[in-house]
């Protein structure tokens, strides 16, 4: 196989194949008229883009409803954007919050609507311009696709198909498997049966390839950061100085693999 084509493709869904901020905004606000209890359970008007534009700030979910309360108590957006950690911090000590107790609201607002509403949660996910094009052309090659994601694999199941892409369960790689990305790449290395291997794994969120990049074991793998998912432009900034990781365009995206590097 050529060097400018991957033995192993390892996709992240959401903000590399799927957009899902309808549905994040959405579990976020009913999460957080839970806790809250508004007067008006009607989202405040420019609320959810102003959610939309800070979502890349969101390392972990039980942050979301947090940030809600952050634009509704005013926190300006620069505030967020440079200084989310301490913003999380003061905004968990004067509200007396808990990280895994709105992790687990969060899960069950999300599950509840799931088990009522599934066609409804499911039409909220919108995927990118072209992504499933590429998927079905890679699908077609010998590269072996993965899906490495914290959503709920048989939902990225069910969302493919809706789309007509039959990818096998053992190729989701979901937030059941309950395992760092790093170690789930590790792992596709080490069961692949080819003796030489290359796996390139994109993802949207910095901090994940950054994780990816410490480990002494995975030095090989080639790093994309997909600059249409959920990352801001200092994240954009940062890679394109990186001497490792690559920034890459939805347009790249679609093309050939050997137009991923240019």
């Amino acid at each position: 196989m050529p060097t400018d084509t991957p033995t192993i493709l390892s996709l992240d869904f959401d903000g590399v194949l799927c957009d899902g901020l309808l549905e994040y905004f959405q579990t976020s606000w009913r999460t957080y008229c839970q806790i809250w209890q508004p007067d008006n359970q009607t989202p405040p008007p420019h609320l959810e883009l102003s959610f939309c534009r800070l979502r890349p700030v969101i390392e972990s979910g039980w942050e979301m409803p947090v940030l809600l309360r952050a634009l509704i108590l005013g926190v300006s957006d620069t505030n967020i954007l440079q200084n989310w950690s301490a913003v999380v911090q003061e905004l968990s000590e004067s509200e007396h919050l808990q990280s895994a107790e709105l992790g687990k609201r969060v899960d069950t607002v999300r599950d509840e609507w799931i088990a009522t509403d599934l066609e409804g949660w499911l039409k909220l996910h919108r995927f990118y311009p072209g992504v499933i094009e590429r998927v079905q052309k890679t699908l077609e090659t010998s590269t072996q696709l993965f899906i490495v994601t914290t959503k709920e694999g048989r939902f990225v199941q069910q969302l493919l198909q809706q789309q007509g892409v039959q990818l096998s369960q053992d190729r989701i790689i979901g937030k059941e498997i309950k395992r760092p990305k790093p170690q789930t790449l590790r792992q596709l290395l080490e069961e692949s049966a080819r003796e030489s291997i290359t796996l390139w794994f994109v993802e949207d969120r910095l901090q994940t390839l950054l994780s990816v990049e410490q480990q002494t074991d995975l030095k090989d793998v080639r790093l994309y950061l997909a600059d249409w998912g959920y990352n801001t432009q200092a994240h954009r900034e940062f890679a394109t100085n990186h001497s490792r990781i690559q920034l890459l365009s939805l347009s790249q995206f679609s093309r050939d693999f050997a137009d991923w590097s240019v």
